[in-house]
């Protein structure tokens, strides 16, 4: 019995020494090595200032899930590439079709733009457009309409970006948010990063397909559940049409009427039973197919936060959101 306690304790002996030389220090051989409190505070991912002085949990008011597919004979899922549901109240995925896969965004980008734009500029700010936002689009882009020269407020231009989904109003807000896109989009990664999107990465404000430019379902839903804690946001995305004006390089007032390209808000797509819809963004490239990221309330009045990316049509979004609101929403 003394053996085995005495052979016991000599391992004992032998592992502290091991952790005491080579365990539980910082090690040095790794150039880039993670840092986790470094990184969680540089990210916000770790939060603190609860009356207890200890930290609070990242996701403690979010929406958690596994890594599943949900299958549901009532949701087509072949509609679209992936689809997610998330109840906001009680942090619940309730459909998850594929919500971690790499996706290109298109316009539903637009969300980070604006989100970055609520949080460092301000809504009276008059933006001056450049000529370079405006020469710098590609020939096919949505834009609103902006001339060089023009100047615009921060809110009358959110409005261009997330009704008419303008390119052109997403280089405009980055260039005077930020006083260049590069260090605009610098800082959306950045922004996206502390929210936990951690399966993204934007290249544009606009959502210009870059084979460096995606997101998650997951990621979305992250980014937009922050933005629609704005009420300034929410004002936005749930305006049918907006009248606008702003000045022009002369000085003369330019007026224009803007739309939103939210089928549900236009009545072109029937809304669900029991499902009030806010607001949200669309988007579309050849190579995202149709997205939508939805903002709605079910029939108690909770809010629900639903991603469709990739869709094979128009009809098609329309019609898993619909069936994912209709059967996950409560």
């Amino acid at each position: 019995m003394k053996k085995w306690i005495k052979t016991g304790m000599i391992l004992c002996l032998t592992a502290a020494l091991c952790v005491s030389v080579c365990g539980c220090t910082k090690r040095t051989d790794l150039e880039d090595a993670y840092q986790l409190y470094d990184t969680t505070a540089e990210y916000s991912t770790l939060r603190t200032g609860d009356s207890s002085g200890g930290a609070a949990l990242f996701a403690a008011d979010l929406c958690v899930g596994g890594t599943e597919n949900t299958r549901s004979d009532q949701v087509i899922a072949e509609c679209a590439e992936s689809a997610g549901v998330f109840l906001v109240s009680q942090g619940q995925v309730s459909y998850a079709q594929n919500i971690y896969e790499k996706m290109y965004p298109a316009s539903t980008t637009k969300i980070l733009t604006a989100y970055v734009a609520l949080k460092y500029g301000d809504l009276d700010q008059t933006l001056t457009v450049s000529e370079y936002a405006i020469e710098s689009l590609d020939p096919a882009s949505s834009v609103c309409g902006l001339k060089i020269g023009d100047r615009i407020t921060l809110r009358e231009a959110l409005y261009g970006l997330m009704l008419r989904s303008g390119n052109d109003a997403a280089n405009v807000i980055a260039e005077g948010i930020s006083g260049s896109m590069d260090a605009f989009v610098e800082l959306m990664n950045r922004e996206a990063l502390a929210l936990g999107a951690t399966g993204s990465h934007f290249m544009n404000p606009s959502g210009l397909p870059d084979e460096n430019h995606y997101t998650t379902a997951y990621d979305l839903y992250l980014i937009f559940h922050a933005a629609t804690l704005n009420e300034e946001f929410v004002n936005i995305i749930s305006t049918k049409s907006h009248d606008t004006s702003y000045l022009d390089a002369n000085g003369g007032t330019v007026s224009q009427t803007w739309n939103n390209s939210n089928g549900y808000l236009t009545g072109a797509y029937k809304q669900p039973e029991g499902v009030t819809v806010v607001g949200g963004k669309t988007g579309t490239t050849q190579a995202a197919g149709y997205c939508l990221v939805l903002y709605s309330q079910n029939q108690s009045g909770q809010p629900v936060i639903s991603v469709v990316l990739k869709g094979n049509s128009k009809g098609d979004l329309y019609k898993i959101m619909s069936q994912m609101l209709s059967n996950f929403s409560n």
